[in-house]
């Protein structure tokens, strides 16, 4: 049985991850888009810029939203002194670091699938007179939804595992910003705590291994339903 402190981490974590996904999903969809059906200058720039937290040590992400977004930085700042808003040690601010490290994943996932989208479909229903978002909304979305699906639960299932921008950006604080990942390092820090570290270390295997299972199997359900209809 998980004790009062790892059942904390445990619902702040699932908390921390959720809205970062359900957050993140119209903005992943938008750049997706944007990705897969269109060409303008900069475009590489922007495929880059949104793909770098794969390959940025996690440490420096958090540095980056610690300058920007904190309470003293160059829009957190602005933020605080016009509407009284900060980022800075609390479980919005965790929200935010798992958004930016998990959302090239959804992007990429997304964009692969509105990619598969045949576009012939997409231009019969142009030339029978419906509008641009009509298609998108009646079309296009409904075909990609096996890619949101998988894109979305492999986010959230990436935004549970985040330790170094979080721990960075808002620090490690019981009740507000420590999630599993930092319950774990503070455990392993703690002698004789290795039990309690264990057991945190099942319960984020489960939930990953949960989270796969799941993306596949919705994303094989989405499949079976387009091909019925």
């Amino acid at each position: 049985m998980l004790t009062d402190y790892e059942l904390q981490a445990l619902l702040l974590s699932l908390k921390i991850s959720s809205v970062a996904v359900l957050c993140s999903l119209p903005f992943g969809i938008a750049f997706a888009w944007l990705l897969a059906r269109r060409n303008f200058w900069g475009k590489s720039l922007l495929d880059g810029m949104i793909h770098l937290p794969l390959v940025l040590p996690p440490v420096v992400i958090g540095y980056l939203l610690l300058i920007s977004m904190g309470r003293q930085g160059v829009i957190g700042k602005w933020l605080y002194d016009w509407f009284g808003f900060s980022f800075s040690f609390s479980w919005r601010g965790a929200a935010l670091a798992v958004a930016v490290v998990s959302f090239p994943l959804m992007v990429r996932s997304i964009r692969l699938a509105l990619e598969g989208v045949d576009k012939k479909l997409e231009q019969a229903a142009r030339t029978l007179g419906a509008s641009p978002l009509r298609v998108f909304m009646t079309i296009t979305l409904p075909l990609t939804i096996p890619g949101i699906l998988t894109g979305t639960i492999l986010a959230f299932a990436r935004a549970l595992g985040e330790f170094g921008a979080t721990i960075t950006f808002v620090s490690n604080i019981p009740g507000q910003t420590q999630t599993i990942p930092l319950a774990m390092y503070s455990f392993i820090e703690t002698p004789g705590a290795e039990s309690e570290a264990a057991r945190l270390c099942v319960v984020a295997i489960v939930i990953a291994l949960s989270s796969l299972f799941a993306s596949e199997w919705l994303t094989r359900m989405a499949r079976k339903r387009l091909e019925v209809m």
